[in-house]
């Protein structure tokens, strides 16, 4: 499936793998994009994948919270980050998009944890992330392996993670409507 032209994206951009993706890393994931940098590359994290670990049983001294652990790809599994919506309590944040922020000070996001002053509908964890050398995803685009769409934050903190990739790929609207609804598996039909 090639694709015609050059697509633009950049820190807040969706990648929605395309339907018949097979690395299991990325099928029927939603990507969104955290950083894009031509000498150091693009950096996203997977929001579509849920783990069975919760936050506080995978980090040491991390404050009782049960927030689910997502997989955010599958580059340096060995590291933690997260998502949020709350860019005004925890400094050193960086906007990806209206209303989501990526990182900050982690001990400021644990005392605002314990002191219940962000819940587990407010943030999100990733174990490792999802990375492209510079000119990598590019090569992706051409050859059709995403679709490109705008970032909402009810992706992130209010669809469902086993929704999210037909919800996303529906509200492109047009052909992609029924490419939403196209099965995970179409020789199961």
């Amino acid at each position: 499936m090639k694709k015609k032209g050059k697509e633009k994206f950049g820190r807040g951009t969706v990648l929605l793998a395309e339907p018949f993706m097979v690395d299991p890393n990325f099928k029927r994931a939603v990507v969104l994009l955290c950083d894009n940098d031509k000498e150091a590359g693009t950096v996203g994290f997977v929001l579509n994948k849920p783990m069975q670990i919760e936050v506080d049983s995978l980090v040491a001294d991390f404050p009782e919270f049960g927030a689910t652990v997502y997989y955010g790809g599958p580059v340096a599994n060995d590291t933690i980050h997260y998502l949020h919506n709350r860019g005004d309590l925890i400094p050193d944040c960086i906007e990806v998009a209206p209303g989501i922020f990526w990182g900050g000070d982690f001990d400021q996001i644990k005392f605002l944890i314990s002191s219940q002053l962000i819940l587990s509908s407010d943030i999100r964890f990733y174990v490792g992330y999802s990375g492209w050398s510079p000119g990598q995803l590019d090569d992706e685009l051409r050859y059709g392996s995403w679709v490109l769409t705008a970032m909402d934050p009810n992706y992130l903190f209010k669809t469902k993670s086993e929704d999210l990739w037909s919800k996303v790929m529906e509200h492109k609207g047009e052909n992609y409507t029924v490419i939403a609804q196209m099965p995970d598996n179409p020789n199961l039909n």
